[in-house]
């Protein structure tokens, strides 16, 4: 894989970047229309996708930072964006093309005033694996084998001027209006901020390993601050597979119940037990070891769940308060989901479409056992998903609704469920989070 050298940094260099792309993008609509001609309209749509996915990615994984970090959470949006995006942007995981070794040395030099081999025993300036925000090396101190995240040059300084680049590309994609889009485009841009503090990261991650190593099946690395800056993190090396390449190659229902089970466990803990949750729950921060202990790793993205989101979201949840129509919408007002100022053809409309989305979404709550390996149950979220992305009545509303608390607790649940849908687990006991 190509490595880079440098990257583009000043908001000129990254605006530049991005109109580029869109003329790239403009040529391939020129080429989708010739195609229409030529081949059926699924085909000439398939190709269309498929190129402005490539056109992108190319692009976004040279700006890497908040447009890659975008592009990653969207990857995990399955049910939203066409497959070709999908399988695209999902790289931003952790295959993206690395800082070159000489980048490498001189980031390190700025963060700690020394180069890698003045402060560990070995540095492998290769990168092992590289992501949105920072890549990670093998190191080596004191007989203990090390993992040495190094964030990208310029990523923090340039979140504010990349999503404002990126804003209007999300409000036409998710037909967002007025000031609800402006809250959750500050909620995204104050997460994207605080990823970028490795010292948030390192205490969060002490936290969350304090809170959590409890939890049977479950291991997570040691953190080294003195061996941490702003910009570089250092823990233990652990050995492991990720899970997606765990997922692609096991054969033992066995392993995949029991890691599974560990992972709801782990949420569950997180949300109901310290109103706090790992909100980046991709393969790319879970490992699983040789044994079949799941390793959770990177502890950037952390939400807070304040009392008066968490409380109407899990009350929305149960199978009694979707049966009961009043109570239904009066937590709906709470979320700000449905709003006094609705017409009437938009309170019906939402009103119908979030019961139909919950009554979906939330049949894992209504069990004591549940089969993640259920095809119809994800059948369901797929179909309701294709058919929401095509209504033409909703794209004439302002799809924008709710607290900006939903953005990383959705992506939160979208992730988890993808995750336990992967590993095809079964039998998962919902509320064993409550015996722990």
């Amino acid at each position: 894989m190509k490595k880079a050298s440098k990257i583009p940094i000043t908001k000129i260099q990254r605006a530049s970047k991005l109109v580029k792309t869109g003329a790239k993008v403009g040529v391939n609509y020129l080429k989708y229309y010739g195609d229409k001609i030529t081949k059926t309209k699924e085909d000439a749509r398939d190709q269309l996708n498929k190129s402005n996915a490539e056109d992108i990615y190319d692009s976004l994984k040279e700006l890497k930072g908040s447009p890659l970090k975008v592009a990653q959470m969207l990857s995990m949006e399955k049910s939203i964006l066409p497959r070709a995006y999908v399988e695209k942007f999902s790289l931003a995981q952790f295959s993206v093309p690395p800082l070159s070794e000489a980048l490498v040395l001189k980031t390190f030099k700025r963060s700690f005033g020394q180069f890698p081999s003045e402060i560990y025993d070995k540095f492998n300036t290769k990168a092992y694996n590289a992501a949105s925000i920072g890549q990670v090396h093998k190191a080596e101190k004191d007989g203990k084998k090390l993992a040495v995240k190094i964030q990208y040059p310029g990523v923090s300084d340039s979140i504010k001027s990349d999503l404002a680049l990126l804003k209007p590309f999300v409000i036409r994609m998710f037909n967002m209006k007025g000031k609800t889009s402006d809250e959750y485009f500050f909620e995204v841009q104050d997460k994207l901020l605080e990823e970028t503090d490795y010292f948030l990261e390192v205490k969060q991650s002490q936290e969350i390993v304090d809170s959590c190593s409890h939890i049977p099946n479950l291991a997570f690395p040691k953190y080294y601050p003195e061996l941490s800056s702003k910009q570089i993190i250092t823990m233990d090396w652990m050995k492991g597979i990720h899970l997606s390449e765990f997922t692609a190659a096991n054969t033992n229902q066995e392993k995949e119940n029991a890691i599974g089970q560990a992972l709801w466990d782990f949420y569950m803990f997180q949300i109901h037990k310290l109103k706090k949750v790992h909100a980046d729950p991709h393969p790319g921060n879970f490992l699983v070891s040789e044994k079949g202990a799941l390793i959770a790793l990177d502890f950037g993205c952390m939400k807070t769940i304040p009392l008066d989101f968490y409380t109407p979201y899990f009350i929305l949840a149960k199978k009694e308060t979707l049966a009961n129509r009043p109570l239904f919408e009066e937590k709906m007002f709470e979320l700000d989901i449905l709003r006094k100022e609705d017409s009437k053809e938009e309170f019906d409309f939402f009103n119908t479409m979030f019961h139909e989305m919950l009554s979906i979404f939330t049949q894992p709550f209504h069990e004591e056992v549940f089969d993640f390996s259920d095809p119809v149950f994800f059948g369901k979220i797929a179909e309701f998903g294709e058919s929401y992305s095509k209504n033409v009545e909703l794209r004439s509303y302002d799809a924008s609704r709710g607290s900006k608390h939903f953005i990383y607790m959705n992506r939160t649940f979208f992730g988890l469920y993808n995750l336990m849908f992967d590993l095809k687990a079964q039998d998962i006991k919902i509320n064993n989070f409550m015996n722990l």
